[in-house]
């Protein structure tokens, strides 16, 4: 080789590296109106950037979660094992390789990154200034108009054109959601006291076979783990609790569960139950305050789903995600991915977890919304029900408080729109609305309504089409997509429940309520399954859609107004309100047990 031809090399090679990669955009979003331009963004405030890599064959994962949930297929409850479901959503080495090259040319080492169980995200830290290389964007400072809470975010990114099919997205650039769980129903204990004195005697109740019962009538008014083994038709059925099954519930925002408060709701509700807990797991960063003067929702919900379940072992998992990175800014990401990482990392998980979130469907870029789902699907594959609530605002934006409810689109347009919320409207997970009162109706918070981002899935494909067809007609025609994911899928009491917060009675209510409720009446009937020698029911719905129907009290009155309109309507079948409605646990064991 000359030496000309050498330099010549050397000349081309040198010139190359100096010509920065085209870029294509991944993903733009509107700016959204309940976040406020503040300003540009420090360039050396640190940006924890979550890259998400393709996961290979998650269609065949999807087709083993439905083989495995579905009554009539012959591999129902073959749920598949860790390394399994890793296999299948493992990225193609060519994206791992794209990636760390990427990476390392912007000075980012492999020891830096953090990898999920299957390879299929990385997590790397970064200032502002490198991130906006990378990402070929500029981020900025955003405030949120009604809470004020400040976070750095762009409405653009960028990727070199060849990392496009190696990269899905990138987390946080274009996600303002926030994630919400808040209805509070909280009485004083003498107020709680004259409330339960309105209601004596008995209320008859009508089940799903046709028989009816006598329900003690101050159910109507404060709902206690007594009232609810009644109006779920539970009877004396309890749980092992040394069979393997466990039962669990996430926390995030800063939410805690308080073993005294628990104390104090078994001594009232289930004296046999004193002196037993939970285990408390703590998940990126998060802690374990047992501050009494710390009210949160997850608390009560706590008590709820343990006063069904006991004696199953169960977890808290208090997850992180939300304190400052650095400066005044904070992450304020949705924390459902980080809370995956780590329970799919585990060897064992809980055969029933509850998470009572919610955001507004369209506030989460589409492309994260569906990874997140993806991951709940993993979870339903390896043998775990997943319940999550509908929502607490009803036909409105997630996002915002019950009395300031939004109803527009973020999409540039500002059209009048039904929002659905996330991870109520993935099809991977049980969704829970709310009831009221004996004989049960629709409670007004409910959420429900019609996925933008899933279409809808077959299992739910007749009832939801009789509905549209036969009750809603053209009603709303241009508030909602009739061709999406509907939910709830069930619905269960959601509001006064008898509680402990503060180390003080009171009552409590709302979406949370009611999923901690179900949960509970879940872990009972996968109890019941593994008592048998069989799996745990794993993803709901393919056998509630089906076989199960007919283990459900159909609600049809109630509405949750909303958005300028009545909402949704409570109707004979499936609405989006009630779902297929309330459960009769010891119809729903029979069926189950005969699976």
């Amino acid at each position: 080789m000359s030496l000309v031809f050498l330099f010549t090399l050397v000349l081309v090679r040198s010139a190359s590296a100096l010509v920065p990669p085209i870029h294509k955009i991944v993903e733009s979003v509107a700016s959204p109106s309940d976040w406020i331009h503040v300003g540009s963004a420090p360039a050396d405030h640190v940006i924890p950037l979550r890259i998400a890599l393709p996961q290979a064959n998650f269609a065949a994962l999807e087709e083993h979660l439905y083989a495995v949930s579905n009554p009539a297929h012959e591999r129902y409850g073959a749920h598949l094992s860790k390394a399994e479901v890793e296999a299948l959503v493992a990225p193609h080495p060519d994206s791992v390789s794209a990636v760390d090259t990427w990476l390392s040319e912007h000075g980012i080492p492999d020891g830096a990154c953090t990898r999920s169980p299957a390879g299929d995200w990385v997590s790397v830290s970064v200032p502002v200034a490198v991130a906006e290389r990378m990402l070929d964007t500029t981020f900025n400072v955003y405030k949120h108009a009604v809470h004020g809470d400040e976070i750095v975010r762009t409405t653009r990114y960028s990727l070199p054109a060849h990392l496009h099919e190696h990269v899905e997205l990138v987390q946080p650039t274009t996600l303002f959601s926030r994630v919400n769980n808040r209805r509070k129903d909280v009485r004083s204990a003498a107020h709680a006291r004259a409330y339960d004195a309105r209601s004596e005697g008995t209320i008859n109740v009508t089940r799903s076979d046709g028989s009816t019962v006598a329900i003690d009538a101050s159910c109507n008014t404060t709902v206690t783990v007594p009232c609810l083994r009644q109006l779920l038709n539970i009877g004396d059925y309890r749980a092992n609790g040394t069979n393997g099954n466990q039962v669990a519930m996430t926390g995030y925002l800063e939410e805690y569960a308080n073993y005294e408060d628990l104390q104090t709701f078994y001594k009232d509700q289930l004296p046999e139950a004193v002196n037993s807990s939970f285990t408390y797991t703590l998940v990126n960063g998060g802690i374990n305050d047992q501050d009494s003067s710390v009210n949160t929702d997850e608390n009560p919900c706590m008590q709820t789903m343990l006063g069904l379940a006991f004696p199953a072992p169960a977890t808290y998992y208090s997850t992180g995600g939300r304190a400052p990175i650095s400066g005044s800014y904070t992450d304020n990401i949705a924390p459902y991915d980080a809370w995956l990482d780590f329970v799919l990392a585990q060897d064992t998980l809980p055969q029933t977890i509850s998470t009572a979130y919610a955001s507004s469907e369209q506030s989460i870029p589409e492309s994260y919304a569906k990874r997140v789902c993806a991951g709940f699907a993993q979870l339903g594959a390896r043998g775990t029900s997943l319940l999550v609530m509908s929502g607490n605002v009803g036909v409105g934006d997630a996002n915002s408080d019950p009395e300031t409810q939004s109803c527009w689109t973020n999409n540039g347009n500002h059209t009048k729109r039904f929002l659905p919320s996330f991870p109520a409207s993935c099809p991977f997970v049980t969704t829970v609305g709310g009831t009221r009162y004996v004989p049960e109706v629709a409670a007004d918070f409910s959420g429900g309504g019609f996925s933008e981002y899933w279409s809808r899935p077959s299992y739910q494909d007749g009832v939801v089409s009789e509905f549209l067809t036969t009750q809603l007609r053209d009603t709303y025609a241009d508030l909602y997509n009739p061709n999406g994911r509907a939910f709830p899928d069930v619905s269960i009491q959601g509001i006064n429940y008898r509680v402990v917060e503060y180390g003080q009675f009171g009552h409590n209510g709302g979406g949370q309520q009611a999923t901690a409720a179900f949960a509970g009446l879940v872990s009972l009937l996968n109890d019941a399954r593994i008592e048998s020698g069989k799996a745990p029911l794993g993803f709901l719905n393919p056998f509630l859609y089906s076989t199960g129907a007919a283990a459900f009290n159909d609600i049809t009155s109630g509405n949750a107004p909303g958005c300028g309109t009545q909402g949704f309507n409570a109707t004979e079948g499936w609405d989006p309100i009630t779902g297929l409605g309330t459960p009769d646990f010891a119809k729903l064991k029979e069926l189950a047990l005969a699976l």
